[in-house]
């Protein structure tokens, strides 16, 4: 008996159905086989079945002899990864232009383009007293007349101790994971595009023109005059990157970049960005990854409400699974609601928080 119904999509289901409905020539047999996974959309009398591997199962609803939910697996997959490989991973999509290590914090810099590139990121124990490791790494910003700042996930030890000398917070940041395979499933049907057009340009390091121009922080070629302009265009590129100082090993990270353009626009309507890291590993285990970082995924206020984001988001996770991502990774600013909704729709749930501190 089917016990299932569409309203218990987004739950893990088990299901029996028929392969072969009119029997085994000459045994008189009806074959059947069964489906695990988490049902991540019932449609048009079909559901999709996302299994833990990523595979995707699509059932015909008249086949179905039985179903029913059943007890979610103990958590592994993205959602057990430990924070620092997240953290590590991120800081690979997205790398600074010079680095310098201290114990285990990483001390970044990229001529103060977005705070992500230029700020301390603790992944161990620095090695010296915290007092004298904060002094240091101010001393090392101070240096490039960059501010200090400390990217920590909340609650961390970091976190505690700079809070308790006093050092402001900015910018809480949600860092959301997802299976790559139930992002591409939860997409659903994507808007008429009419006269727009999406494009994912791949095996470049660098953006066009028209993709920096809509990019809120870079803006167009040459807008942004001396080092912070061509440290923008490195940290997009992913030019440079941490040297693995600490163990962290892994392919290269390859990016590619989506816009949906319309005729006669030079500047696209909405943009992303995705990293695509097969294989980065930290500590001295190593934990293999085979991550998808979004970023930069962005509307013109104008177009915003027609479903453009998901068109980027659907482009790019496409390109991601071609090119062999498993698990989809991004971070999203604790205020942005719209984003948040998003993200939720699409299957992404919150790993942890982390935040920025600076001495206030």
């Amino acid at each position: 008996m089917n016990r299932i119904t569409p309203e218990d999509v987004g739950k893990r289901v088990s299901v029996r159905r028929t392969l072969a409905p009119n029997g085994t020539p000459g045994t008189g047999r009806t074959e059947y086989g069964d489906v695990v996974g988490e049902l991540t959309s019932w449609a048009d009398g079909v559901l999709t079945i996302t299994r833990k591997d990523g595979s995707v199962a699509r059932v015909a609803e008249r086949s179905l002899v039985a179903g029913k939910v059943v007890p979610p697996v103990p958590v592994r997959g993205p959602s057990a990864l430990p924070v620092e490989v997240l953290q590590a991973a991120s800081d690979r999509a997205w790398p600074a232009t010079e680095y310098a290590q201290l114990g285990g914090w990483r001390l970044r810099a990229a001529a103060g383009f977005t705070r992500r590139a230029n700020s301390v990121l603790p992944l161990g124990d620095p090695g010296m007293p915290p007092d004298e490791a904060v002094a240091t790494a101010e001393e090392w910003y101070a240096a490039r007349e960059l501010p200090a700042y400390f990217q920590v996930p909340v609650g961390s030890g970091t976190d505690v101790f700079l809070a308790a000398a006093g050092w402001a917070e900015e910018a809480l940041t949600v860092v959301q994971t997802a299976r790559l395979a139930a992002v591409r499933d939860r997409v659903g049907p994507l808007p008429e595009l009419a006269e727009f057009a999406v494009e994912v340009a791949e095996g470049t390091d660098q953006p066009d023109a028209g993709w920096l121009a809509r990019y809120n922080r870079a803006l167009a070629a040459g807008t942004v005059p001396g080092p912070t302009a061509a440290a923008a265009r490195a940290v997009l590129g992913g030019v440079g990157g941490f040297g693995g100082a600490d163990g962290e090993a892994g392919g290269a990270v390859r990016h590619a970049f989506a816009a949906v353009r319309a005729p006669g626009l030079e500047v696209p309507v909405a943009i992303g960005r995705v990293s695509v890291d097969l294989g980065a590993t930290t500590g001295p285990r190593g934990t293999g990854l085979r991550v998808a970082s979004f970023t930069a995924v962005e509307t013109d206020p104008a177009y915003r409400g027609r479903g453009f984001a998901r068109v980027v988001m659907a482009a790019l996770t496409e390109h991601a699974l071609r090119a062999g991502a498993t698990t989809a990774l991004l971070g999203v600013e604790a205020d942005n609601a719209d984003a948040l909704r998003l993200y939720a729709g699409l299957g992404f749930t919150e790993h942890h928080r982390y935040r920025y501190r600076r001495r206030a």
